[in-house]
């Protein structure tokens, strides 16, 4: 606008103000998406003046000044008897808002064009921005926020800790408190940066040699890998009723693993992540890397239409890449401006639009040599139910094609198979009718075939050089997916080039402004390349900048709280209102520039809070988390399989659970089957199978979060299904007879062997009322074993499921065998062993059941 026309505008009037800074912006994101554009809820518009005043069904809901007789502002006040708006109670106008809608109607209701709206906010006499669009693209209003709610998107500040002391202690300026002794600071710091207890001939010594040690053991990428995929929302399996194994997302698992061991700095940990296809497209790693990318629950089916899956895909994204990096929940951004946050809906879409050409693919990645390939002599029990599948599909399509040919003899017709007798055009009355033949069971074990051999193609891929991963491109047209996605020749030719646009309420069918791809305006108001390519690597290089305080402090916070427990700022995922605010804001700010000052270092951050008073204090026990407390159970009874990396384990499992008949897509999936060699079963529980639909019920009890969305915190319960697990479970019975079998064949003498059993189980001797206590249950038990006996059962071959035929409705059943049972190595058995070794098992038993086994000080 000539600078002339600006300076001959009429000053702003009380209504024009008003509709500017309060009615139009809540009208763009409350109300236009069921009253305007292509939803208009009835019969009533609000995209312009004239629309809102020829009003709807039920008249016009504004009378230019007279607010007291117009509809809309006893419906905005909720006033009894009429329709509430908007609907829902969370979206309820504030006093304030419905007095400016109030005052707005009062004047005329005025409606500036796009021309004085743009000059009413850059007039705005307190410097408050106000909408600057008469259409539909929701603006952000820069609505007011307390400072203290926006602490998280300022600059690092410039903190100097207090003299004399650690820095961490100073910062933190806790009253006095008694240390923690070496006993528990070692089983502290080994459980904190391995997930392990100490072994029998680790002692308490120097504390920097001995955080040094652990920082060096490959088993401190696997703790942290542990703490990082509960964020990044892993799973080994697609989710919902479309559950099928994503074979090779082990090798993102281990890629974590292999970051955290090789303290890849923080800012390329992020960049390999979100843009390792596009930083380095020929490095197998990167390709792996990106498979934080495919972490949600989500893959295009028959059943849905395709765009509404991809929508749930980017939108799956966003959020997770702002939870993640940014503790910034962008899907409350999705439908209209967060309403506590400075994050405005073009914000969501402006990230969201990064990932516009990011496109699900299975790429081709050679196996690295580090990349642990030693369980891939499993690929055989893939192949067993492969030629199952195939030789039900073959007698199936032998039983129709018999009774196809006999349809064709009795009519004196030549036989043509009916795909093939389509295609030369021969007339449907001479061709056999489909299914001609098949009886409902052989419908029912046809689909049953047929999905299996699809949901194996996926499992096939787990011992293949492919990565689950992504590229950049146009998007394909798909109706569903059958088989794993591999990258097209013609990727950047072929294909929808996808335009971002802001969606009104969220709905993918009402795509409203297009938008270019950005970054929160908060913090960064350039747009990124709206280039095929290159668009995640710019945001991932804005998220990894040293001059991005937000993702500083947000991964610093993390790392606090693996080792406290607590959070400095208590919502890791949320730094926004809602979420807690930093009791130590300015030990944050030092951790953060700390953190960037040292090359963006996980080892120096944890050497840094290691080294600290405030770690060595005497602390509140913490339980172990569940994987924690099945390791150490492993660890402690010798059975631990300690290899790094690899494809998933399957331990053995409560079989209510293992072989509970499970539908995926309509057919049955495959039943737990447990890995055949304890060897395969005992490894760590970083590497056991996560099945979104089938959840382990030992991790399940004790809080391991369920994977579909990203968890910033582990629940700590205490509850009655615990006390069975570790009393009764077959798993705590199992590692205790593994334990005192052990045992005793290393002495026969009771005393000795309860030293050895409490030097592993609590890394120290008994005490003498221990020792008395310990030896009289021995006694009691070992007479009651002697009184018992045990049975070993095979495990079940195959299992038999009750099906319905879902065109017809009727019954049938269906045998599925189980390949690897036949190579079955059972663990000790009861059975196996005198009732002195049962005896001193129910030891090992109460003493795993202690709060000095299963808690931390």
């Amino acid at each position: 606008m000539p600078l002339w026309t600006i300076l001959l505008l009429a000053p702003p009037t009380d209504g024009e103000v008003a509709f500017a800074r309060t009615v139009l912006p809540i009208l763009q994101a409350r109300c236009v998406a069921c009253h305007g554009g292509d939803k208009v809820r009835g019969g009533l518009d609000l995209t312009t003046r004239t629309k809102l005043l020829a009003g709807g069904d039920n008249g016009s809901p504004v009378i230019p000044g007279k607010p007291a007789i117009s509809p809309l502002l006893r419906m905005l006040a909720r006033a009894d008897g009429v329709q509430a708006m908007p609907p829902k109670e969370n979206d309820k106008l504030t006093a304030a808002e419905v007095a400016a809608f109030r005052a707005w109607v009062a004047a005329g209701a005025p409606w500036p064009d796009a021309d004085r709206l743009a000059e009413l906010a850059r007039v705005a006499a307190d410097g408050v921005k106000v909408a600057t669009s008469g259409g539909l693209s929701p603006e952000w209003t820069d609505r007011r926020y307390k400072p203290e709610d926006l602490w998280a998107y300022q600059p690092l500040k410039a903190v100097v800790p207090p003299p004399g002391r650690h820095p961490i202690d100073g910062l933190l300026d806790l009253p006095p408190g008694p240390a923690a002794d070496a006993r528990t600071l070692l089983r502290r710091v080994t459980f904190g940066l391995t997930g392990l207890p100490p072994g029998l001939d680790d002692e308490p010594g120097d504390w920097v040699r001995t955080v040094e040690r652990l920082l060096a053991s490959p088993h401190y990428g696997e703790q942290m890998a542990r703490h990082w995929l509960d964020v990044a929302r892993y799973a080994d399996s697609s989710g919902f009723a479309n559950d099928y194994e994503r074979g090779n997302a082990w090798r993102y698992r281990d890629y974590v693993v292999r970051a955290f061991n090789a303290d890849k700095p923080w800012a390329d940990f992020v960049r390999e992540q979100l843009a390792g296809d596009e930083i380095a497209p020929d490095d197998p790693e990167k390709l792996v890397a990106v498979g934080f990318l495919r972490g949600g629950p989500w893959e295009l089916t028959g059943m849905e239409v395709a765009k509404v899956a991809r929508q749930r895909f980017l939108d799956d994204v966003t959020d997770a890449v702002g939870q993640v990096f940014l503790a910034t929940p962008l899907q409350c951004a999705r439908c209209h401006d967060h309403k506590f946050d400075p994050v405005p809906t073009r914000d969501y879409y402006r990230v969201q639009a990064a990932f516009a050409t990011t496109q699900l693919a299975e790429r081709a990645a050679p196996f690295l040599p580090a990349e642990n390939t030693a369980g891939f002599a499993e690929r055989k029990y893939l192949d067993a139910r492969q030629a199952h599948y195939r030789k039900l599909l073959a007698e199936v399509q032998a039983k129709e094609e018999a009774a196809a040919r006999k349809w064709c003899a009795d009519r004196g017709l030549d036989y043509v198979a009916r795909p093939e007798g389509l295609r030369k055009g021969i007339a449907e009355e001479k061709l056999p009718p489909a299914r001609v033949g098949l009886e409902p069971r052989d419908l029912g074990l046809e689909r049953i075939a047929r999905k299996g051999l699809e949901r194996l193609r996926w499992e096939f891929d787990r011992y293949e050089p492919f990565a689950l991963s992504v590229y950049s491109g146009r998007t394909p047209a798909m109706k569903s997916v059958l088989q794993p996605l591999r990258v097209p020749a013609n990727r950047l030719a072929a294909g929808e080039l996808e335009a971002t646009s802001i969606l009104a309420g969220g709905d993918v069918f009402s795509p409203k402004e297009k938008v270019k791809p950005g970054a929160l305006s908060v913090l960064h108001r350039d747009d990124l390349p709206d280039t095929v390519e290159g668009r995640r690597a710019a945001l991932a290089e804005w998220i990894a900048s040293r001059d991005n305080a937000l993702a500083a402090r947000v991964i610093v916070n993390r790392v606090w709280q693996w080792h406290f427990g607590t959070p400095l700022a208590g919502n890791p995922n949320n730094f926004g209102a809602t979420g807690k605010n930093p009791t130590h804001p300015d030990l944050l700010d030092w951790l953060a520039g700390e953190f960037l000052r040292r090359g963006g270092s996980f080892k120096a951050l944890h050497r840094l809070i290691l080294t600290s008073e405030a770690y060595r204090r005497a602390n509140r026990p913490r339980r172990l988390a569940a994987e924690e407390l099945r390791d150490a159970m492993l660890a402690t009874s010798g059975e631990l399989n300690r290899a790094v990396g690899g494809v998933p384990a399957r331990p053995e499992i409560n079989a209510e659970v293992a072989f509970q008949p499970r539908m995926v897509m309509g057919t049955f999936a495959p039943a737990w089957e447990p890995s055949p060699l304890p060897q395969q079963r005992h490894r760590r529980s970083l590497y056991v199978l996560k099945l979104r639909g089938l959840r382990d019920p030992f991790f399940e009890v004790f809080n391991q979060p369920g994977p579909d969305t990203s968890c910033e915190l582990r629940e700590s319960s205490t509850v009655t299904p615990q006390a069975f697990t570790l009393l009764n479970g077959p798993a705590t019975r199992g590692r205790a007879l593994a334990l005192a079998a052990s045992v005793l064949k290393e002495t026969s003498d009771p005393d000795a062997a309860l030293e050895r059993v409490y030097r592993r189980v609590f890394w120290r001797s008994p005490t003498a009322d221990e020792r008395k206590a310990c030896k009289a249950h021995w006694e009691a038990m070992t007479t009651r074993h002697r009184g018992l006996t045990f049975a070993k059962t095979p495990p079940p071959r195959e299992i038999t499921r009750e099906a319905v035929e879902e065109n017809t409705g009727e019954k049938f059943t269906y045998t599925e065998p189980l390949p690897s049972s036949a190579d079955f190595v059972p663990d000790l058995h009861p059975a196996d062993v005198s009732p002195e070794v049962r005896g001193l098992m129910e030891v090992c038993v109460v003493l795993f059941n202690t709060n000095e086994f299963a808690y931390l000080d």
